[in-house]
Parts: C-alpha cells; structure tokens; sequence
C-alpha cells in the first residue's frame, strides 16, 4: 500500500526548502533539528527521491520537490483554513442551521432574532422554510431540519420539544367600541364577527369553549390559518380577533389596537428538534437564543422542557 506524507514531514519540507536550513527550520516549527532530520529522511523514503541537493552549505530542493511545493503549499493552507474553521466552530461562529417554521415567524418575529445572532456569528448560516405544523413535523421527523418552531405538537417519539406557552389579546381595528375596556372577555365581544384560526386548532377549541361558559355566542366571520392572516384582516378594518400576542405585536399602531382577553387562554408554540440528531452547539445556542426572544410574550415565566439540549 502506498505510504502517505504526514502533515508534519510536508511543514518540515517546506521550512527547510524556504530557509535553506535543517537548523532554521526547527526553530520555525519549534522542535528539535534532529527532529526535523527524522521527518525529512522518512519523507524521502516515502517519496522514494532526494528531496535536496547540498550547495555552498544550504539545502537546495531538487526539481522533483519544486514540482510538489505548490501542491504542498495548498494542502497546507487548506489544512489551516480547517483548524480556523474548526476553532470557529468550536466558539459558535461558524456552521449551517436549517430553521422550518410556521408562516407567520418568517416575516414577523424570526428575522429579528436572526439578524442579532448573525451579527455576532458571522461564519454562520441558515435555511428558513415556513409551512403548515403537520409538514414541520415531517420534516423534524425525517432529519431534513435541525430546528422547528410549530404550534399542535402532540409529541412524537423521533422529537424532542421545549414548549412555550404565549399570551393571547383581542385585537380590533382603531375607533372600535372596545377601546373603552380595560380587559376583553368572551361577554364584550357578543354580537362582533371574529376572524378566528381554523375550527380544528386547538387555539380556537379553547376560545370557542371559553364563548360558551360565559354563554356567548360565537359568531363566525372569518376563518384562517395562521394568527397573521387575522392580524392582516382586522389591520384592514374587516373585524376583531383573539391571537397571540407575539403576532399581534407587529402590527400593533394607528390601525390596531390591542386589550388583554381574559380567561387566559395561552397559544402553545413548540421548539422542536430531531431526537436521533446531535445537535451543534451553535445550533443549541441559537434554540436558546429564540426562546429567550420570547420571554416578553410567556403566559408565565416558566417553559416546559423535555429533553431538547
């Protein structure tokens, strides 16, 4: 089998071809001359050729190391390009995370978090893919993402999750009637058309229960998908809504405003990950800094956690 140069035999090579000098060059690598003796005689054993000629007391390389140098020199810079890149790593300021996330998260609260990270990570790099929960789920599931921000998460043995419980708050267009509450209950709102998620969520099985113990009718105007949709709607003056406040918070201003609703009835996001796939650290980092983004928003000052870092 043939042998192959080691790293430390290519350093001492080119130490002594640019110095011209066993001595010099082991006082540029820091070891011993005999060392660097060691290193050059097993390279040209390995080589199976001379590496240098002896001229007016230097070493001079042969044409058949001339013929390697620039060769050598890459492997070498690309060797130090490893370590610099490796470091960066090791300091999480470097690497690739792939982000899926609901809709919403990738034109209102991400972008945010992900440009303070970057400026302080600049060898890192992401992929953001917004989609429906059940797709998230696929795609944790299946490895093809390190990092999910959904809402549904039933749990699955493949996912790891760190759930977050965020507070919700009635939403309506600016001069609405519900200016003059201080708080907004299901008993405010009878009569008012409410843009809600769609009937199968969890979030609107609660607030639709939430109608119904204060003996409120419910009355249906729109039916979305996502918070933002809602939030877009009632922006437009078309009616109210009951959302998270980490949506309601971009569009919050002259066109909407925005009152607590009570009963609490908190939107549970879920961080979710891969369970068989060992996180990077800059990736736990980054997990850690997203949530900590949502502390302003928490319906308390505790997450739930499992086993996510």
């Amino acid at each position: 089998m043939k042998q192959i140069p080691r790293l430390r035999q290519l350093e001492a090579l080119m130490a002594a071809s640019h110095y011209g000098s066993v001595t010099r060059a082991a006082k540029e690598l820091g070891i011993s001359q005999p060392a660097v003796s060691r290193l050059l005689s097993d390279l040209g054993q390995t080589f199976g050729f001379a590496l240098f000629d002896r001229r007016d007391g230097r070493l001079v390389p042969t044409q058949e190391v001339r013929f390697l140098q620039s060769d050598i020199q890459r492997v070498l810079e690309l060797m130090e390009q490893i370590g610099d890149a490796s470091q960066s790593i090791t300091e999480r300021k470097a690497g690739h995370i792939r982000v899926a996330c609901l809709p919403g998260f990738a034109t209102s609260h991400l972008p945010a978090v992900l440009a303070k990270f970057l400026k302080e990570r600049p060898g890192v790099s992401f992929t953001i893919e917004p989609d429906r929960p059940e797709r998230i789920l696929e795609w944790i599931i299946d490895e093809q993402f390190d990092f999910g921000i959904t809402d549904g998460f039933q749990g699955h043995p493949a996912v790891d999750s760190r759930d977050i419980d965020v507070r919700s708050v009635c939403i309506f267009p600016a001069g609405h009637r519900l200016e003059q509450c201080d708080v907004v209950s299901p008993a405010d709102l009878d009569g008012e058309g409410i843009i809600h998620t769609r009937r199968d969520s969890d979030f609107f099985k609660n607030l639709q229960d939430a109608f119904q113990k204060s003996r409120t009718q419910l009355t249906t105007l729109v039916e979305v998908r996502q918070f933002t949709a809602a939030c877009e709607l009632v922006a437009q003056g078309v009616g109210v809504a009951v959302v998270s406040e980490l949506d309601a918070e971009k569009f919050l201003g002259d066109a909407v405003g925005v009152r607590p609703f009570t009963p609490s009835l908190p939107h549970r996001l879920s961080l979710v990950r891969p369970t068989r796939m060992r996180p990077s650290m800059v990736l736990l980092e980054f997990i850690d800094a997203f949530e900590a983004s949502l502390d302003p928003f928490r319906q308390d000052t505790k997450a739930r956690k499992t086993t996510l870092s």
